[in-house]
């Protein structure tokens, strides 16, 4: 599976720790940036370039960091076709997929334990999407926001 990650300076090491655990897993990773963590940054463009990534390769997830990950949720579902989850937890990561069939996941390197992170990922990559009843909500969001961004 193709994951595209980026993080802004705030969530600069947190994205290189995730992107080393999960290429040696296997896993395709396209690092969108930053690259200086030294030097702030706004995240409003990595989050473009993830959702962008996401939603032109088929199957392919998004992964976000910054330090709430509050603006990379709020930037990335603007893009047609994201479906970005905010995820502090594990229940949370599995109800993103399992309920949302979220394909961009992200993560607040401030408030997400350390320890936390390798099984909050494992299990958001792993769960399945459900359906039903949730396939229906997905496209009521499509037709009442999506059909209104270009």
């Amino acid at each position: 599976m193709k994951i595209f990650i980026g993080a802004d300076h705030r969530g600069f090491y947190l994205k290189a720790k995730i992107i080393k655990a999960l290429a040696a897993k296997g896993f395709e990773m396209v690092d969108v940036g930053t690259d200086r963590p030294q030097k702030p940054c706004d995240y409003p463009q990595f989050s473009y370039k993830v959702g962008k990534g996401v939603v032109s390769s088929r199957g392919a997830r998004g992964i976000l960091v910054c330090m709430s990950g509050i603006g990379h949720s709020i930037a990335a579902n603007r893009i047609k076709g994201v479906r970005a989850a905010l995820c502090y937890n594990v229940k949370a990561a599995e109800l993103s997929r399992a309920h949302n069939d979220a394909n961009v996941l992200v993560l607040g390197a401030k408030f997400v334990s350390v320890k936390d992170i390798d099984r909050i990922i494992r299990v958001w990559l792993v769960t399945p999407f459900e359906g039903g009843r949730h396939l229906r909500r997905i496209k009521q969001i499509d037709r009442l926001t999506c059909a209104k961004r270009a």
